[in-house]
């Protein structure tokens, strides 16, 4: 694979325009100067607070559930699902460490948490991909050269197997980039917008910790008559804090020579953390785009349609990634106009037994699927005469109803009426019923 990459690296006109540096160092301060007055936002530490973490793995693991697949329109213009070996075989083992789900949850991981996924095509002799490997979005640097060509410089680390630095064309990496406010070459990661409120939760959960490691009382003051030096001062509040703070909260005190102890009390306002913290939580969902029940803050709402709780789910959260994924792979395997790739999205939007069982009937019953199209929907084998449409044989078309009005007195008893074979099988026993009646007249008269 080295020498693959050496081959080319070495028919390329390196890139004589410089790295978006500026562009960087802005994004990953909370605003302009932060990182002077050190309170620049940690990516490490944003990203252990609860509500980032269940957002970014809500949505990987949401999406890395969604297989992908081509599909090619017929002579119907129908999309249809098609076998593809090479793309099967690429999709189902990317690389030799990942399957298809963790290769999806570390794509998504990265564009989540940098802004950024890079993967780097590992090709064979032939330009043949084999591989597939997402790379650290720290060691990637997007280049652009006079004429506007893209390149992307790429530090060395295991993933990507590279030993030394090299510059590959865009056409070697895909590149999803996410939120691309400053450059269009540099996505912004949801945490640009939410830093803060995570930053925020952080040191209240913190604060938190502390006091109630200290038995969940407040600290205190400790008054001693008459005047004290510095040394003494310390010596005294070291034993207290040593005999009665932290494991020791909550013990009996002892103070001699008229020291006295007054607990300081907390007020409302600091003693409401759990509102302070549901608000930083709310503004981490409202960032990523997710309702703020899937991460297990608030309520589940009241209403018993899961598929439209889902549906909101996936418009406003996931859709715009699923179809960015989708774009990108069928640019990959050059697909062309007449085919594309799609992620599955059926267990995301499954609707409750009830519903769907409903649903599926009404579409057998007014012919937009067949029985069989859907008994595969629910995984069922296929039946005998299933391959039809059905409609029930009262159901007039508008052109035979259109031809009937036309007439002067479309009611009246000359008019003619669609025969079916119900009617003419009655009308025969009527006449067979009439003629016996005749023959008995006769016969007895």
């Amino acid at each position: 694979m080295w020498n693959l990459f050496r081959r080319k690296e070495k028919a390329l006109q390196q890139p004589s325009s410089s790295v978006w540096t500026p562009i960087f160092s802005f994004v990953r301060e909370s605003f302009s100067g932060a990182w002077q007055r050190n309170m620049e936002i940690k990516n490490e530490t944003v990203l252990s607070y609860p509500a980032v973490f269940s957002c970014i793995t809500l949505i990987a693991s949401d999406i890395s559930k969604m297989s992908p697949s081509i599909q090619a329109k017929d002579s119907n213009d129908i999309w249809k699902d098609i076998s593809d070996s090479k793309f099967d075989n690429l999709i189902n083992k990317p690389n030799q460490f990942q399957n298809t789900i963790q290769f999806m949850e570390t794509w998504m991981n990265s564009k989540l948490s940098r802004g950024n996924t890079y993967v780097m095509k590992v090709k064979n002799s032939t330009g043949e991909i084999t591989e597939l490997r997402v790379l650290d979005p720290d060691k990637v640097i997007p280049l652009v050269a006079d004429d506007g060509s893209v390149f992307y410089q790429i530090s060395p680390d295991q993933i990507s197997g590279l030993p030394v630095q090299v510059t590959v064309p865009a056409r070697e990496i895909i590149h999803d980039r996410f939120n691309c406010l400053f450059h269009p070459l540099i996505g912004i990661s949801p945490i640009y917008a939410c830093g803060m409120a995570a930053m925020q939760g952080k040191h209240i959960q913190e604060s938190s910790a502390h006091f109630f490691k200290n038995g969940g009382k407040p600290s205190g003051i400790i008054t001693v008559p008459g005047a004290l030096n510095e040394e003494k001062a310390k010596e005294i509040k070291a034993a207290w804090d040593a005999g009665y703070t932290g494991e020791n909260a909550g013990k009996t005190g002892l103070l001699t020579g008229g020291a006295d102890y007054k607990a300081l009390t907390m007020s409302a306002v600091d003693a409401d953390t759990v509102s302070q913290q549901k608000l930083s939580d709310l503004a981490i969902c409202s960032a990523f785009h997710v309702p703020a029940y899937k991460a297990g803050i608030g309520d589940i709402p009241s209403s018993d349609n899961v598929e439209a709780l889902e549906q909101q789910y996936y418009s406003q959260c996931l859709q715009v990634l699923i179809e960015s994924i989708e774009a990108l792979l069928k640019e990959t395997f050059d697909l062309g106009q007449k085919k594309r790739v799609e992620l599955d999205i059926g267990a995301l939007l499954r609707m409750d037994s009830e519903r769907r069982m409903k649903s599926l009937g009404e579409g057998v019953k007014n012919t937009i699927l067949t029985p069989n199209e859907a008994r595969k929907r629910e995984n069922l084998p296929p039946v005998a005469g299933g391959d039809a449409l059905y409609l029930q044989q009262q159901n007039f078309s508008l052109d035979a109803l259109s031809r009937r009005d036309a007439q002067d007195d479309p009611f009246s008893k000359t008019t003619s009426e669609p025969t079916t074979p119900a009617k003419s099988a009655i009308s025969l026993v009527e006449k067979a019923f009439v003629k016996t009646s005749l023959r008995g007249i006769i016969n007895n008269g």
